[in-house]
């Protein structure tokens, strides 16, 4: 029995939910417009993306597994802690929050390196975004944060190219949108 591919839908839901966190992040939108991100990071950015991870678990892919459940429940954390829980938290304790996944994300995308060059580059580009993002915070250096947006929208972009590929590659059956496959 073939299974579905799940990376189409959990990096689509992290990608939509990237884009929009970035948007604001960047400076585009004010954070007045969070409910939209909030909204999407439970249930396109967290339940979509988590339920990939479980089927790529049951395909026997480990890094499709803990990176698609991991991103998942960060955004489910990420929606919990804007909605119910940041009242009294300091934006340096945010930093090392959003260091930390920096520093999980860094090493996820040493498991890349031996995966497709579009992974690859989404998980570096998600690794500086998140030192940015938790340098800004850590610091109060809002020109870092506001970096970090921009790095968020390309991480976002290069995983929505990924998710499109994966997607018109298999209904094709031949390589549409390149991803740089290893040989």
């Amino acid at each position: 029995m073939k299974l579905a591919n799940p990376a189409p839908l959990g990096l689509t839901g992290f990608a939509l939910t990237t884009w929009l966190l970035s948007m604001i992040n960047a400076g585009w939108y004010p954070a007045t417009e969070m409910g939209m991100v909030l909204a999407s990071a439970f249930a396109f950015g967290g339940t979509a993306q988590f339920f990939a991870g479980l089927m790529e678990m049951s395909k026997g892919n480990t890094f499709g597994f803990v990176a698609f459940c991991s991103y998942g429940a960060f955004w489910w954390s990420f929606a919990l802690f804007v909605h119910f829980f940041a009242a009294g938290v300091t934006g340096p304790f945010v930093g090392w929050w959003l260091i930390l996944w920096g520093v999980f994300t860094f090493y996820m995308w040493i498991g890349a390196l031996a995966l497709n060059r579009a992974v690859m580059l989404i998980f570096l580009a998600l690794w500086i975004t998140f030192a940015l993002l938790g340098f800004g915070a850590l610091t109060g250096n809002a020109s870092l944060s506001v970096f970090g947006g921009y790095m968020g929208l390309v991480t976002a972009f290069l995983a929505a190219y990924l998710a499109a590929a994966e997607v018109i590659n298999e209904t094709h059956g031949k390589t549409v949108l390149p991803i740089g496959a290893r040989s």
